[in-house]
């Protein structure tokens, strides 16, 4: 396929890791453009996550990075990831982001909101890679995830922002 102006086409490569699932955990992306050669790596995390959290967020970051509608040839080794893109993510909208109608929310729900906007801007093709298989771009996707959830695993998590309750900052008898 050609790129057009309107509709570049890259590909991008993800993974997602926790240290301790749920704890710290880290993601990565890989993004190609073939027709130019170039690729850009990026990657992140989080203190308190879920390995299919940050699975997730690859791919956002991902999405969110590229600068124009673009074409993309997305590949995860997320079974989650990718069967939720190609076959629940357009039910569960339909569904008011519940498997099924009147039942249960879906987890991870603000992430999913965000991948089916993403996926409206990007038309998104979202391929299975098996995973720790010798694939060069998700071992190396895998490495730069392990890394970030293991450097975020040895900082500090932050504080939480102080909340301030108008009425408990008079005096009890003012």
């Amino acid at each position: 396929m050609d790129d057009t102006l309107d509709n570049p086409h890259v590909q991008m490569f993800t993974d997602g890791a926790c240290h301790i699932n749920p704890g710290p955990g880290g993601w990565a992306h890989i993004i190609r453009h073939p027709a130019s050669g170039k690729e850009t790596e990026a990657f992140g995390g989080e203190h308190n996550t879920t390995n299919n959290r940050m699975e997730m967020m690859a791919v956002i970051r991902g999405l969110e990075s590229l600068t124009s509608p673009s074409r993309v040839d997305l590949l995860s080794d997320s079974t989650y990831v990718v069967k939720g893109i190609r076959e629940w993510m357009d039910n569960w909208k339909t569904n008011g982001w519940r498997k099924r109608r009147n039942g249960p929310a879906i987890k991870n729900m603000d992430l999913w909101k965000r991948m089916h906007e993403l996926c409206q801007t990007h038309d998104v093709n979202a391929k299975w890679v098996k995973g720790h298989r010798g694939h060069p771009e998700n071992e190396r996707c895998d490495q730069l995830a392990e890394a970030e959830s293991k450097r975020i695993a040895q900082t500090p998590a932050p504080s939480p922002p102080e909340q301030t309750d108008d009425a408990s900052q008079g005096s009890l008898f003012g």
